[in-house]
């Protein structure tokens, strides 16, 4: 797997607490979305929060090299010697996902927020990812037409709970999605096909840190899925659900999540 020459992802620095925690943004997001979380519990908690490329202050994807392991590398150079928490939300939660799977002496608790990692749908419940496919359809629409902000668009609208959220948000973060989307397509071998193998036996079955798996309560069927077969694969793994909240509850609902989140640390 080629990695992209020379990157470093940008990695914002949020609170000052002793406990220090590696925070994996979703796609289009930024390391500084986690600011929410982090004015709740940055007393405690310093969360170490790396931007993805071509997403906030980090370097432009060179759209040739493996995205996916471009991340997985560099972000594991984020971490500290000793033990850290790590959550993650959607591709983020993927990543650490994998940290966990093949660096778990790294690993304190991991508490992830739905993870797209829709092999496990696949696998488990492929009926689900209809459903998926039909709402991803106008963002594929988009991507195929070359139409960058339409697809931004489109993939805000589909992990969105409120209708007209883009047309609400500030130009500036319109143009940072549109120059993020482009990423999206050069992760589906890893969340649908499972190019890692980490559904391979005995992969998740062997995570002993504290697991938490978080997802909105209004979130779509294939996340559901993929949720509850990871609960299903890890011992002792945890599930919450954040009541009227959707994807992007790390961001839209904070308090609640703060919350979650502390009670997964204190298993940890």
């Amino acid at each position: 797997m080629s990695l992209q020459p020379g990157f470093a992802p940008y990695v914002h620095t949020l609170g000052q607490g002793p406990r220090r925690v590696l925070a994996l943004h979703c796609t289009l997001a930024f390391g500084g979305a986690w600011g929410g979380m982090a004015k709740l519990l940055g007393d405690r908690l310093t969360f170490v929060a790396p931007d993805l490329p071509s997403h906030g202050n980090s370097a432009k994807w060179d759209g040739q090299s493996d995205f996916a392991q471009t991340v997985f590398d560099t972000t594991l150079a984020q971490m500290d010697a000793a033990p850290m928490d790590v959550i993650g939300h959607s591709f983020g939660a993927v990543t650490a996902l994998r940290l966990a799977a093949k660096n778990p002496e790294r690993i304190r608790s991991l508490t992830v927020f739905e993870p797209v990692f829709f092999a496990v749908a696949k696998a488990d419940a492929p009926e689900t990812l209809v459903d998926h496919d039909r709402a991803a359809k106008p963002f594929q629409d988009a991507i195929d037409a070359g139409n960058m902000e339409g697809a931004a668009r489109a993939f805000n609208s589909m992990w969105s709970t409120e209708r007209g959220t883009w047309d609400k948000m500030p130009e500036r973060s319109r143009m940072a999605m549109a120059r993020a989307i482009h990423v999206v397509p050069s992760t589906y071998a890893l969340l649908y096909d499972d190019t890692d193998g980490m559904l391979a036996p005995g992969v998740l079955e062997r995570l002993r840190m504290p697991v938490t798996l978080v997802r909105g309560a209004l979130t779509h069927r294939a996340v559901t899925a993929t949720l509850d077969g990871l609960h299903n694969r890890i011992p002792g793994s945890v599930v919450e659900v954040i009541p009227e909240a959707g994807h992007m509850a790390p961001i839209s609902h904070p308090q609640a999540m703060a919350a979650v989140f502390e009670a997964a640390l204190a298993r940890g």
